[in-house]
């Protein structure tokens, strides 16, 4: 039986939710892997809320639609207290503590605070604490190699930003270290 991760990213408009996903399937892809990838905005894109689902699977995937993730990824209060209920059993939230101020309990789910915003802005990566937080998902995961990360990245960063290689890996990196 393979394996599969139900991902759910959850924020702001505008702190890179949906990038982050993209980077995680990207790198799903890469390693020959079944992903999907499922973005829904607030009525407003910037400040309103964000999340995305993704999936990545050894199998072919039925659905799209992450009701009860294994993992997720916040980075803001609203977030936490939408979808913290919604993790399975077992599973992992991911919480950017510079964002949430409080943290609430659970004793089924491992709860990991990292002040992600802060890291990247205190290293000169600001607004890439979605990028922090993607190298943390892959630390307590493993859903993918570190290559395939670094490759996605290469490819998931548009040409026109291709300045903002180097920040995003080093953003990653962080995450991965933390």
């Amino acid at each position: 039986m393979g394996r599969t991760l139900n991902v759910l990213f959850a924020g702001f408009g505008g702190q890179g939710l949906l990038f982050a996903g993209k980077l995680a399937v990207t790198a799903g892809l890469i390693e020959d892997r079944e992903v999907t990838w499922l973005p829904s905005y607030g009525p407003e894109m910037r400040g309103g809320t964000a999340n995305c689902s993704i999936v990545i699977s050894d199998e072919p995937i039925g659905s799209p639609l992450v009701v009860a993730p294994d993992v997720l990824v916040a980075m803001n209060q609203p977030s936490v207290d939408k979808f913290i209920g919604e993790v399975v059993p077992g599973g992992l939230v991911i919480i950017d503590s510079t964002l949430v101020p409080n943290v609430p309990t659970r004793d089924d789910v491992t709860i990991i605070t990292l002040p992600a915003t802060q890291m990247a802005e205190d290293a000169g990566l600001k607004g890439l604490a979605n990028v922090v937080l993607t190298g943390k998902l892959l630390k307590e995961t493993s859903f993918c190699g570190i290559e395939s990360l670094e490759a996605a990245i290469l490819k998931s960063v548009p040409a026109r930003k291709a300045a903002m290689v180097e920040a995003n890996k080093q953003a990653f990196m962080m995450g991965l270290e933390s």
